[in-house]
C-alpha cells in the first residue's frame, strides 16, 4: 500500500472527512490550488440569512487560463471564453441578438520575418520543399539560403532559422515586447481609416459608430505570436445598437487590411543594436463571419472555438517553458531547442542593459519577449469573464447571489498526500477513466 493511499485512510477515519472530501471535490481536480487559512462567512444579502461559516484552512482553485499548468483550470478558462466570444456574435449572456446582424470579421495579425526560418509548405495537396533555391547560393557565415527538405509536421527543424547569426534575434525579441503596443495602434490606426474613408471627423465617426473587438495571441513555432481577433462594427452605444448602412463588412475588411500595413513603431536601444521600426507581418488574413458554415468561411461557433483553444496555451506552444526565468544560469538547464534559447538569452541580455530595462525583458525572458495579455476585448464587445463566473457561483449556490466576508490568510500551493489522491480521483472520473 503506497503513501498517499496509507493517508487517505487514515484521514478517513477522522471527523470532518467528508466536509475536507467535499472542499477537494468541488475543486474539480485543480493541479495546484492555492492555501488559504482564517475564517468567513457566505450570506444572502436580500434577507441576511446566514448560509455557510468556514473556520481554518480553505483550497481554492488555481484558477490558471494555461493547460499546461492546470488542465482543469484552464477547461473552465475555455469554455468562458468561448461563450464570451459567441455572445459577441450570436447574442446572450445579456447581449441583443440584433448583434448578429452587425459587420464583422475575423482577422489574422502576424509578425514579420527577422531571418528565414525552416517553415513546412503544401500546394494541390502535396508536400513541399521548404525553401527551394539553388545549393551553391549561401548567406555571409556560409549556410545555404534554401532548403529542399519537406518538413513533416513533427519535424524538429520546423521553426529553426536557416542560420542563426543571420536572423535578427534583438528585432525579434523587440516585436515581442511592443506587440501589445502594436495592437493599441492599429486600433486607433483602424479608426481613423474608416472615417477618412467614409469623408466623416474622427469625432463624427465615434458619434455613428463603435469599433468592437476581441483578440487572442497565438505562439508560432518561430517564437513569435501573432493575433487572431474578431472585430465588429456597432452603433454608436455598442452591440444593441445598428450601425449606418454604410459600415459595411466589405469596408471593414478593406480598411482593416490597410490600416494593419500602415502601423509603426519605433523601439528603444537604437545605440544599441541599431534601428527598428516595427510593424506587422505582410500577411494578413481576413474573412467574413457568417451565420451559417460554407466553404471558406466561418461560423461564429467556429470562431469562438478557435478563440478559446489558443487562450489556454502559451509560449510553450513554441517549445519554451511555463515558469519565469530568475538567473542567467538557468537558461543552461533548460530544455529548450537552440531557437527558442536564443530568444530567452536575448532576452536576458537586452534586458540587462538600461536602454531595455522599461521593456521588462528579463521578466518575460520565458515568454520570449512577450509580456501582455492572451485574451483581450473592448469593453463593449460582449459580457466579461466577471460576469460569468458570478453566474456560475450564483448557479452553485441554488441560484441565489451571495457575498461573503472574512479575512483569509496566503499559506501555500498544493495538496497534501491524500488530498492529492482524491484530485486525482476526480480527474480521472472527469475523464471518463473511472475513480478511485
Amino acid at each position: 500500500m503506497n503513501d498517499s493511499l496509507t493517508a487517505l485512510l487514515e484521514r478517513a477515519a477522522q471527523p470532518g472527512f467528508e466536509d475536507w472530501r467535499r472542499g477537494i471535490v468541488r475543486l474539480g481536480g485543480c493541479t495546484n490550488p492555492v492555501n488559504l487559512t482564517g475564517h468567513g462567512t457566505t450570506v444572502d444579502p436580500a434577507t441576511g440569512e446566514v448560509l455557510r461559516s468556514l473556520n481554518g484552512r480553505l483550497l481554492v482553485a488555481c484558477g490558471n487560463r494555461r493547460a499546461v499548468v492546470c488542465p482543469t483550470c484552464a477547461r473552465v478558462y475555455r469554455g468562458d471564453t468561448y461563450h464570451l466570444i459567441r455572445a459577441g456574435l450570436v447574442g446572450g449572456k445579456e447581449v441583443t441578438e440584433e448583434v448578429g446582424g452587425h459587420p464583422r470579421v475575423f482577422a489574422t495579425l502576424t509578425a514579420p520575418g527577422f531571418g528565414p526560418v525552416h517553415t513546412r509548405r503544401e500546394g494541390n495537396g502535396r508536400l513541399l520543399a521548404c525553401r527551394p533555391r539553388p545549393a551553391k547560393d549561401r548567406c555571409p557565415h556560409g549556410e545555404p539560403v534554401g532548403c529542399h527538405a519537406r518538413h513533416t509536421e513533427n519535424d524538429a527543424r520546423l521553426g529553426e532559422p536557416l542560420c542563426p547569426h543571420c536572423y535578427d534575434y534583438a528585432g525579434a525579441v523587440l516585436w515581442q515586447a511592443y506587440a501589445g503596443a502594436l495592437w493599441h495602434r492599429f486600433t486607433l490606426e483602424l479608426r481613423r481609416e474608416l472615417a477618412r474613408r467614409v469623408g466623416l471627423s474622427r469625432s463624427a465617426f465615434a458619434k455613428r459608430v463603435r469599433l468592437s473587438y476581441a483578440k487572442v495571441a497565438e505562439y508560432q513555432r518561430r517564437g513569435l505570436i501573432h493575433f487572431h481577433a474578431v472585430i465588429r462594427l456597432d452603433g454608436p452605444d455598442g452591440p444593441s445598437t445598428t450601425p449606418p448602412t454604410w459600415a459595411t463588412t466589405e469596408l471593414l475588411a478593406d480598411t482593416l487590411r490597410s490600416a494593419a500595413q500602415r502601423v509603426r513603431l519605433r523601439a528603444v536601444g537604437a545605440e544599441v543594436v541599431g534601428p527598428h521600426v516595427l510593424r506587422f507581418g505582410a500577411q494578413v488574413d481576413v474573412r467574413p463571419i457568417t451565420a451559417f458554415g460554407a466553404e471558406e468561411r466561418l461560423t461564429p461557433s467556429a470562431v469562438a472555438g478557435y478563440i478559446a483553444k489558443y487562450a489556454t496555451k502559451g509560449a510553450e506552444a513554441a517549445g519554451a517553458v511555463s515558469g519565469r526565468i530568475h538567473h542567467a544560469s538557468e537558461l543552461v538547464a533548460l530544455p529548450l531547442r537552440r531557437h527558442v534559447l536564443r530568444m530567452a538569452g536575448a532576452c536576458w541580455w537586452l534586458g540587462g542593459l538600461p536602454e531595455f530595462e522599461p521593456l521588462g525583458l528579463r521578466r518575460w525572458a520565458h515568454m520570449l519577449g512577450y509580456g501582455g495579455h492572451f485574451t483581450t476585448k473592448s469593453r463593449r464587445y460582449s459580457t466579461t469573464l466577471t460576469a460569468l463566473r458570478t453566474a456560475r457561483a450564483t448557479y452553485r449556490a441554488g441560484g441565489t447571489a451571495t457575498v461573503t466576508v472574512g479575512q483569509w490568510r496566503y499559506t501555500g500551493r498544493g495538496y497534501d498526500p491524500a488530498g492529492a489522491l482524491i484530485a486525482a480521483s476526480v480527474r480521472a472520473e472527469g475523464d471518463g477513466h473511472g475513480a478511485v
